[in-house]
């Protein structure tokens, strides 16, 4: 950095900037004007105007993270420089034009904590700083990966980018005269005649987006990130692309950036960037955790103080504290427990917590025993509401098409024809809608039924994968996107063990789910037939008799749960005999078929009256009163 007392010839007619500082009210805004000349990398540099104020104090983590910054400011108020202001109580004032090296630089020398100078620095009509500079992307700033840890065998983040504050991209068959704002047309010609055989026809498309990204989408202001030593480094771009000559064009193309003091410990980010950073690609776009980049090493209070300055946000709530609202699943209380006749509000604790520590996790058992109905209340309790919960049926014919996304014929509104179209299924509409900004602190949860009835392996494809590491990402069979399962989305399938035995469920499946049992012989199952009758004040005879139908099953997978009978029908006069008849003995039917045996004899409902002793001796059916 250079202090100078007068603007260089040729910018006296260039606009001037205006900065507003957090809890500045009542006072001034500092003042500057963006510079023609650049800096020993490549940026461009920005002069703050005598008399513009600055803040006395620093956010507590800037020094750790800025250090630079914060020697400047430091050597500034030694010089008399940065002195306390005379017509501003508490606050700083600058004593002559300083130049610095980037307008985010100069942002964060007056307030003392990050700042992108690019947005930040606005006209007196609130045009900010980017909108004046030529041949770059416009739009609001974004968020970039640019890998740099192995580039043929070198490691370029510590040995050219974080010293010479850089970030660059290999090149090396590309022509000279390619820079800065260059279509993606243009660039299509370019790799197609530079490469030639030397790269297949996917390398080829994907250089195209690189470079694409890195020459025209990248601009000042845009944060930048990369791995290295296991530790992420974040920056932020600070001029355009140009193009130079490196060995075996390994750099050929280069930004300035400045960085960051420190790096991140790649095992402590939040797993949606952990998620991003796992895209197999040398420059990704990592807007969609913006925010969450923008808060890494700052406090909580940290950042709800620095948000005051944000003139769009009155509430002084920044994006990257919104990001950071922890996803939660509510503790299960009393109540949930009497509403579905759980013996102890424990047990509901205990599913909670397998659901938070593994994201996945089966209800198994014989039919009738509430896996489905548990499993769509306790989501919509966990979730607050059913709109934050989709159930779907695996069958047989069940395919990936069908549950994540497929090619599926639709028609065009305007023309009417019929066509085949990307089509998203149920899997990739909740993973989207959890993802979106402002929901990823609601759980969301996937109700699988029956899941064991279909080809698990054909169903998720390449998600199986996902299943087990969630802070990874895949590259998506039909639409070719990068996709990760967003960490607020929970699935819980249901498992009917008279259908298809739990033991034929493969070593994959059983190390991606936790499995609960729900089963007529324990609790909460063995109970909750008396519990219903005593809650609806009729007879508990009833499962009595269902206790003694199932001491006569010797296995456990056909036991009959209690669901068939907490039906008001089945207490009806003739009900119980009725759903005895049409219900409870086809199962046992099937499942003795073949077999020399009396179904009626050993399961039938006067034979089971008779063995509790509550039958008619007189051989007439057994019906219970009401």
């Amino acid at each position: 950095m250079t202090e100078a007392d007068e603007v260089p010839p040729g910018l006296q007619e260039s606009p001037q900037f205006l900065l507003r500082l957090p809890g500045a009210s009542g006072v001034d805004r500092a003042r500057g004007v963006l510079l023609d000349e650049v800096g020993t990398n490549g940026s461009r540099k920005f002069r703050i105007l005598a008399g513009s104020p600055a803040r006395d104090r620093e956010m507590p983590s800037f020094s750790k993270h800025f250090s630079a910054t914060t020697k400047v400011r430091e050597s500034m108020r030694k010089r008399g420089v940065l002195r306390p202001s005379t017509r501003w109580p508490g606050w700083l004032e600058l004593a002559q034009d300083v130049d610095c090296g980037s307008p985010s630089f100069a942002a964060g020398v007056l307030v003392g904590a990050p700042r992108n100078g690019w947005v930040d620095w606005k006209t007196e009509a609130g045009a900010p700083l980017s909108d004046f500079m030529e041949g770059v992307w416009s739009g609001p700033a974004r968020a970039w990966l640019v890998r740099g840890s192995n580039v043929s065998g070198a490691d370029l983040v510590q040995k050219l980018w974080l010293p010479e504050e850089r970030v660059s991209l290999a090149a090396p068959r590309l022509r000279q005269g390619i820079g800065q704002g260059t279509s993606k047309e243009r660039l299509r010609t370019v790799v197609e005649e530079d490469w030639g055989t030397t790269a297949t026809y996917n390398q080829k498309l994907e250089l195209v987006e690189e470079l694409h990204a890195f020459l025209s989408r990248m601009k000042p202001g845009d944060t930048v990130c990369t791995l290295s030593g296991g530790r992420l480094y974040v920056g932020e771009i600070t001029g355009p692309a140009e193009q130079t000559v490196s060995d075996n064009g390994r750099s050929n193309l280069r930004r300035p950036v400045e960085w960051q003091s420190t790096g991140h410990p790649y095992d402590v980010l939040p797993e949606e960037i952990q998620q991003r950073l796992s895209v197999q690609h040398d420059v990704v776009d990592l807007t969609t955790v913006q925010p969450l980049i923008e808060g890494l090493g700052l406090s909580d209070e940290e950042l709800a103080d620095e948000a005051e300055a944000i003139e769009h946000d009155p509430s002084g709530t920044t994006p990257a504290l919104t990001a950071r609202r922890e996803l939660e699943l509510p503790v299960p209380e009393q109540h949930l427990a009497d509403e579905l006749l759980v013996h102890d509000v424990a047990w509901l604790w205990d599913i909670r917590d397998l659901l938070w520590d593994e994201r996945q996790l089966i209800l198994y058992g014989p039919p009738g025993t509430g896996k489905t109905y548990t499993a769509l209340k306790l989501a919509e309790y966990l979730g607050g509401g059913p709109e934050q919960v989709k159930l779907v049926q695996f069958h047989p014919s069940y395919a990936y098409e069908d549950f994540f996304e497929g090619f599926r014929p639709r028609e065009d509104p305007d023309t009417r024809e019929v066509a085949f179209r990307l089509t998203a299924g149920p899997l990739r509409e909740l993973a989207d809608l959890a993802s979106r900004e402002g929901n990823r602190h609601i759980p969301h949860f996937l109700i699988i039924d029956e899941i064991n009835r279909a080809n698990l392996a054909k169903v998720f494809g390449e998600l199986y994968f996902l299943l087990e590491y969630r802070n990874k990402s895949v590259r998506l069979t039909y639409s070719g996107d990068d996709f990760a399962l967003p960490p607020n989305l929970f699935v819980i399938g249901t498992m009917n063990t008279a259908d298809r035995s739990i033991a034929l469920v493969d070593a994959a499946m059983r190390r991606r789910f936790a499995f609960v049992e729900l089963s007529p012989r324990t609790e909460p199952t063995s109970g909750l037939l008396r519990r219903w009758l005593d809650r609806e004040g009729l007879d508990t005879r009833a499962a009595d008799l269902l206790d003694a139908l199932n001491s006569r099953i010797e296995e456990a997978d056909f036991r009959i749960g209690p669901s068939y009978l907490m039906k008001k029908g089945a207490h009806r006069q003739g009900g119980l005999e009725r759903t005895w008849r049409t219900k409870i003995l086809p199962l046992l039917e099937e499942h003795h078929y073949g077999e020399s045996f009396d179904i009626e004899k050993r399961y039938g409902l006067d034979a089971l009256a008779r063995s509790i002793g509550d039958g008619d001796d007189d051989g007439e059916s057994y019906e219970p009163s009401p």
